[in-house]
Parts: C-alpha cells; structure tokens; sequence
C-alpha cells in the first residue's frame, strides 16, 4: 500500500515540528517540506542570539525526522483540485495531502533605505557584517524582537536607540510597569528607549548608520489567496486545522479563531494536533486554541509573561506585584478567585515554570498566593512534591 504523500509548503518551526511529529507517530506518511531558503529549517527565535554571537548559525539547525527536506525551492502555485504544486523552476509536483506553513513577513512601513530586518539566517548574515563597522543603530519598534535586537547589538558594543510608538516596551504582552523595568535594563547596556515618537521625530535619521526595522509581522498569504482559499489576516482553518478539503495552515500563517500569532507555543500546538490527525494516531484530535506565553532569556535582559496580564485586565481582579527598581526587577500575579489568570516577571524567571504549570493545570494557588513570587525554587520544588 502507498504511503500518502504530505506536501508542507514551507521550511520553518512549525513545519520543522509537524515533520518531527509525523515520525514520532509512524504513520504511513511520506512528507517532504518546500523550503525557499538555502538553508534547512532553523529556530527563528534564537536569531537574536546568533546576532549576539552567543550561537554559531549551524546550532540552530531543527531536526526534522525522516522527512525530505528541499531546501532553495521555492512553491509559486497551489492547485488544490488537482493536488499539485508548481515550483519556480517550472515542474509540478503532486501530494495528497497539503499543508501550507508558509510562516510570515516583516511588516515594513517606510522602510528607511538601507534598513535591515531580522527574519532570516541571510538577514542575520548581512546585520552582523553592517555591526562591524558602525558607530551607532537605530532599532525601530520595541516588541519582542525589537528589544532582542538591540540586546544583541548592544552586546556588541554599538550605542543602540529604540524607537517605539507603543506606550511601552513590549506593550502587546507585558504591562506599563514591566515595560519600564526592562526600560531601566536596557539603560544598564547601553540602549536609549524613545516612546511615541518617530524615527524623523525622537531620534534624527542622521544620528545613526545602522537601521533595524522591527515592527511586528503578517501572515504570508500569497499561495493561498491565489488558490482561492479562504484568508482574512491569515489562512483561516476551523478546528481540525483546516482551510479546504486534504488542505491545512499552521503556525503564523494560519488564523484560528483569536488565536496569538508570531508564537513558537502556537505553531508547535497546531503542528502536534495536525500530526496526530494526519498519522491516523489520533484521526478526531482538534485544535481548540493557545493560551499566550512569552519568554524572552538574554543575559540581564528576561523576561516571561502568560495569560491575562496587561493593564487591562486587572478590573475586577485581584493583583499582587513585587517591583524593585534599583535591579530592574518586576513581578506581577493576576488572580480571580483561586486561580491564576495571568502573570508577568521582569529580571528574575526562577518562578516561571511553577507560575506557568499552576495556569495551565488551574491549581488553585492556596491561601498565600504571594509566595508564589517570592519563595525559593528548591522549597516550593519540595512543597510541590508532597502528596
């Protein structure tokens, strides 16, 4: 009997853990992944770290089962009557089943000329040649990797400023008080935060011969809007993730309902469900969505934040948080009732994993929720481990 033949257009995370899946339910599949880039799929979120020098580019190589990588070949026309794809070097090839990952794209809004993006291996490559010889960068947007992006070139050695028009740094995760307790780090390295301003504005174009863009991302869409599927922000899919018969998106390109986009935890969720669905290991797994988690660990610069944690989100619920200004340090607990809902932490992690464990599980926290914040791992580990 004929293995089915998966055809996953794109190379990235979330394809990369689709593959590895697939394997680890050994099914009869044979899946092969279309990557445009030369290089074989990588952790996009360590491209900060390469930047910094703390990671050579082949550490960040993803292993990818016993899956047919084609890297440097790139999908230009989806026929999903038909069920084939069409190549850039004209040939055709045929699958039974699709999965479109083709990731997304950084958002660019008057590219300034000469202005870098971090989003690739080649990307990196030509940053980190620029950072040799400039004096001084400019890095426009302050999300996640905006502040990545400065830590890392600030690690080596240039005058970094932030331009964000954000009211805080990281605003789409973090609250106005954490934002300033990575501001305050951030000041520590060498990097100048500007807030609601713009790059003609805060800080003149002049002042600086290095320019990284940073300003978010969207889906890529392109193939599946031209195939005729359905797409809003992104590739829309119902539950069992997908957007037409023998036809599925995953990771940033795919729109779930509300589902966060732009994270690796999402990606990885869609890819385990659809692996399992598509090995026959669990043919009625669904997709049911993510609950927002983001960690950020790059030397004095950390922080993690999951669930309802933003400013808004503290009405009618009660809100413990311990802040030492002097280290730049912040922690934040959001509870309703018993249970965590949300949680911030700037400069110090070492609760995280027990914060994070008590959302997902819905443990109730007990009758001294601050000491979640504050008690030493070991004693907690050993709390934890009582029957």
């Amino acid at each position: 009997m004929r293995s089915r033949r998966i055809a996953v257009v794109g190379a990235g995370m979330a394809a990369a853990r689709l593959a590895q899946q697939l394997e680890a339910h050994a099914g009869p599949t044979e899946t092969v992944l279309y990557g445009a880039e030369p290089e074989p799929p990588y952790n996009r979120a360590l491209l900060a770290d390469a930047l910094a020098g703390r990671y050579r580019a082949d550490a960040l190589a993803l292993p990818t089962g016993d899956a047919k990588v084609r890297t440097g070949t790139e999908v230009v026309a989806v026929d999903v009557r038909s069920r084939a794809l069409t190549l850039a070097d004209g040939s055709r090839e045929t699958y039974d089943e699709l999965v479109l990952a083709t990731g997304a794209e950084p958002v660019l809004p008057g590219r300034p000329e000469g202005a870098h993006t971090l989003r690739s291996l080649a990307d990196c490559a030509r940053l980190s040649r620029h950072a040799d010889t400039a004096a001084r960068a400019v890095v426009i947007g302050g999300g996640v990797l905006g502040v990545s992006a400065a830590r890392a070139l600030a690690a080596r050695g240039l005058p970094v400023n932030i331009v964000h028009k954000g009211p805080h740094l990281v605003d789409r995760h973090l609250d106005s008080q954490a934002g300033a307790a990575l501001r305050t780090t951030l000041g520590r390295l060498g990097v100048t935060v500007h807030l609601a301003s713009t790059l003609d504005g805060g800080v003149p174009r002049t002042s600086a011969d290095l320019v990284v863009i940073t300003c978010g991302v969207r889906p890529r869409t392109g193939l599946a809007r031209a195939a005729g599927l359905p797409v809003r922000r992104g590739i829309v899919v119902d539950d069992t993730l997908a957007c037409a018969p023998h036809t599925y998106a995953i990771g940033d390109c795919a729109e779930h309902r509300a589902a966060p986009y732009a994270l690796a935890t999402t990606a990885w969720e869609q890819a385990d469900v659809l692996a399992a669905r598509l090995s026959g290991a669990d043919p009625e797994a669904r997709y049911t969505g993510s609950r927002p988690m983001t960690r950020l660990t790059a030397g004095p610069v950390e922080y993690a934040a999951f669930g309802a944690c933003g400013d808004a989100d503290e009405e009618g619920a009660d809100v413990l948080r311990i802040q030492d200004a002097t280290r730049g340090a912040y922690k934040k607990l959001v509870l309703r009732g018993d249970r965590i809902v949300g949680a911030i932490l700037v400069g110090d992690l070492a609760t995280a994993g027990t914060l994070t464990r008590a959302h997902l599980t819905g443990r109730p926290v007990g009758p001294d929720p601050l000491s979640l914040l504050t008690a030493p791992l070991s004693a907690r580990a050993t709390e934890e481990s009582r029957p």
